[in-house]
């Protein structure tokens, strides 16, 4: 046997794994950092954080990244070159935070690393009928395996893709595995640039779960604010919109993308919901010369109802349910207050609540993933979230 298939093999067995799980969203603000510990796996998953921190991009990264950034032209040099170069500027953000923490590298079984969207191509999104959904992520895995020394799992959207799926959203497994509950109606809501839930109803089963991208969440807003905002990459807490009026013929043009009208399960990202989206919307609504307060007021308001109708679609009336939320999304209190008064029949809720820290969620789901890639069994989930495997992701070696 291969010593590395060897190694692998005594991973897959140990009854506890050390995962650092990674992730770096379509908002481009930095890598989020989750060192897990995983007990066993599929149902009888249990999963303690042990350390998390979030490492901020420099201006210098999110500069050599932007230009190839959820666009449909740009230069694939650029593009080859910082497929390898993403994934040392993350190894030596993993090994910044393993000192920090004092934890030897050696004592992590593996990376699950998510990588940095690039573009994300839905089938709504493409006329061509010759090709099907398809999502890129960058950050080679090979890279970070050979640079950090750790066993390396990632590019975990391509296998969504190959069995059906759009590549997104992922969170169905994990907000099932560790957010199940026999008595209580769930909603898992992450607003990060795009939001989107899961639907975990009271003592459902994988097959019942229904999981979605609503549209946008922060990724309008945070764009709109660098672009007119000085120095501000978001709207901290909302105070911003707070000041602003909600513009109704704006929020309706905005509204009416032909996206909203589709079917759950669907999922969207940047190269839709962007500010040439905004432009146009205010163009038709003849909304151009509001202020710049009264447009990210509107934002707010156009993000909170697509995450409301979403969830509204999937629930029955007058069903009691509660929405733990994580995300950037989560901090922004009209965002949040939005969100209340559209959903009546809701409690919100940190994820805190249930043991899951809101900032580390997105990166602890993928640890999730690559215990279940090395030590699980295929499960499936249900049409509602794109019938796929659990089992994802490709393995690199460090040597």
């Amino acid at each position: 046997m291969h010593p590395n298939i060897e190694q692998l093999y005594t991973i897959a067995n140990k009854p506890t794994r050390r995962i650092l799980g990674l992730m770096s969203g379509t908002s481009l603000d930095g890598l989020d950092i989750a060192l897990c510990e995983v007990k066993d796996s599929g149902a009888k998953t249990a999963l303690k954080l042990l350390e998390f921190t979030t490492v901020p991009y420099t201006a210098d990264f999110k500069e050599k990244v932007f230009p190839i950034f959820s666009k449909q032209l740009v230069s694939l040099e650029q593009l080859c070159l910082l497929n390898p170069w993403i994934a040392l500027q993350h190894a030596a953000m993993i090994k910044a935070a393993l000192m920090c923490w004092d934890v030897k590298a050696n004592s992590i079984d593996l990376i699950a690393s998510h990588g940095q969207t690039i573009y994300h191509a839905p089938k709504s999104l493409h006329p061509n009928d010759e090709f099907g959904p398809a999502t890129l992520q960058i950050g080679d895995g090979d890279s970070l395996a050979v640079a950090t020394g750790i066993i390396t799992i990632s590019d975990f959207r391509q296998k969504h893709i190959a069995a059906g799926g759009d590549g997104a959203p992922l969170a169905v497994y994990g907000d099932y595995l560790l957010c199940a509950n026999a008595l209580e109606n769930r909603v898992l809501l992450n607003i990060g640039g795009i939001a989107n839930f899961t639907y975990v109803e009271a003592g459902s089963s994988l097959s019942q779960i229904i999981a979605s991208d609503t549209g946008p969440g922060n990724t309008l807003m945070d764009a709109y604010v660098r672009k007119h905002f000085n120095d501000m990459l978001y709207d901290k807490d909302g105070i911003i919109a707070s000041k602003g009026t909600i513009n109704l013929d704006l929020l309706n043009a905005l509204k009416s993308d032909s996206f909203f009208e589709m079917d759950l399960p669907k999922s969207i990202g940047p190269e839709l919901f962007n500010l040439a989206y905004l432009n146009t919307a205010q163009i038709q609504s003849n909304t151009e010369s509001i202020s710049k307060e009264d447009v990210l007021a509107t934002l707010n308001r156009f993000t909170a109802e697509t995450i409301a109708d979403g969830i509204n679609k999937c629930i029955p009336p007058g069903t009691q349910f509660i929405v733990y939320k994580s995300g950037g999304g989560a901090h922004n209190a009209v965002l949040v207050k939005h969100l209340v008064a559209l959903l009546p029949n809701a409690k919100l809720a940190s994820t805190m609540k249930i043991g899951i820290q809101p900032d580390a969620k997105e990166a602890i789901l993928f640890a999730l993933l690559a215990n279940e890639c090395v030590a699980g069994t295929p499960l499936y989930a249900g049409e509602k979230a794109t019938k796929v495997p659990i089992t994802m992701g490709k393995i690199s070696f460090p040597n």
